[in-house]
């Protein structure tokens, strides 16, 4: 696993202080969009995040997603081209990974 580059720490550190998760996997595939739109040279573009966390409990999955782009809105203008963002409470997390 690579370090995390700046603008990932900065992702998780927002992410951490807001959502208090369980678990946060952030995902730079930068280079996987390599040449296409929003692309920029050392990456850190375009990102997948996996949250989980308490917090959503009872939250609908758009609120969840509003909730995390509004959090990080001024990267996603300034640094962030694309954000894949998969947001569930620690239940949903359990049904979705039985063996985890």
């Amino acid at each position: 696993m690579s370090a995390e580059g700046v603008v990932a720490r900065e992702i998780r550190r927002r992410l951490e202080e807001a959502f208090a998760p369980q678990t946060l996997e952030i995902t730079d595939e930068s280079e996987r969009h390599r040449g296409h739109a929003g692309w920029r040279e050392g990456g850190e573009t375009h990102f997948r995040v996996l949250l989980v966390s308490a917090v959503f409990e009872g939250v609908p999955r758009l609120e969840r997603q509003r909730r995390i782009h509004a959090l990080l809105a001024d990267l996603l203008r300034e640094r962030i081209h694309a954000l894949s963002v998969r947001a569930l409470t620690p239940e949903e997390a359990a049904r979705a990974d039985p063996g985890g």
